[in-house]
């Protein structure tokens, strides 16, 4: 019904971030934005900050609790859980990722990943969206995240970009295959200028099979769903094969729990 709410979040329908919410449509959908992701970033961002909002609420609702989008940039995602009833703040390490795209979020700190301005268990859902491929010492950034969440209740939110993945390399891919460097460099000498996501500066080759392992080998963390972020929920079997998942998943999704302490 045009004017009605998103029932899985109570938003508004915002016309940049309309579109097909579920199944194969939802996936052809995300990946034509994707391809003007350069040209008309509002779009795909908008859309796919919904998206992520209505993932999240399908494990917990975001009216009245406090939220924190890590490494957020401009605060698309902000943005739409403030909508969907959340107090919400944007942590992320770069002034000028916070005013991207002509935006800035109406709540931000500059910090680093690796040290949340959060106080332990203070948030009930923590949001990091491709942010942990670009961070060199991902595990001090994940376990800043479970350290701001709070037990039980709260909720992380989690994706990142694989480095096996097609778009592993963001801009350098494909070449990225043939090595990080050898890719960035490869960038450099056709554009005369550095990727944005320079191998071994602001881009890290991640892998899900170690972030899994980092998961498993705590005891204060359960994870809720894994799943393929970009694909139909049909095909969430892709995440569960190791080799294959490295490849296929193209972004992965990962959603955990604090649990409680002895």
């Amino acid at each position: 019904m045009i004017g009605s709410a998103d029932p899985g979040t109570g938003v508004q329908p915002n016309p940049v971030a309309s579109g097909p919410t579920r199944g194969l449509a939802r996936s052809i959908h995300l990946f034509r934005l994707f391809r003007h992701e350069a040209t008309d970033p509002d779009r795909f961002y908008h859309y796919l900050a919904a998206d992520v909002v209505r993932q999240i609420s399908r494990f917990q609702s975001p009216r009245g609790v406090l939220a924190a989008d890590i490494g957020g940039g401009p605060g698309y995602i902000a943005e739409k859980l403030r909508a969907a009833g959340a107090r919400c703040v944007v942590l992320d390490r770069s002034a000028e990722e916070l005013r991207l795209h002509d935006r800035e979020p109406e709540s931000a700190v500059q910090c680093d990943a690796r040290a949340l301005a959060l106080r332990d268990g203070s948030v009930r859902i923590v949001c990091s969206s491709n942010m942990l491929e670009h961070v060199a010492e991902w595990q001090s950034a994940l376990a800043e995240m479970l350290r701001a969440l709070e037990p039980v209740h709260g909720l992380g939110y989690l994706t990142f970009g694989n480095w096996y993945s097609p778009w592993g390399g963001h801009e350098t891919s494909p070449w990225h295959y043939f090595g990080g460097y050898r890719a960035a460099d490869r960038y450099g000498r056709r554009y005369g200028r550095r990727p944005k996501n320079d191998f071994g500066i602001s881009l890290f080759p991640l892998h899900i099979q170690e972030v899994l392992d980092w998961f498993r080998a705590r005891d204060d963390v359960e994870i809720v769903r894994m799943a393929p972020r970009y694909w139909p929920d049909w095909m969430r079997w892709i995440a569960h094969i190791p080799g294959v998942r490295e490849v296929g998943n193209w972004n992965t999704l990962i959603i955990f729990r604090r649990k409680p302490g002895e």
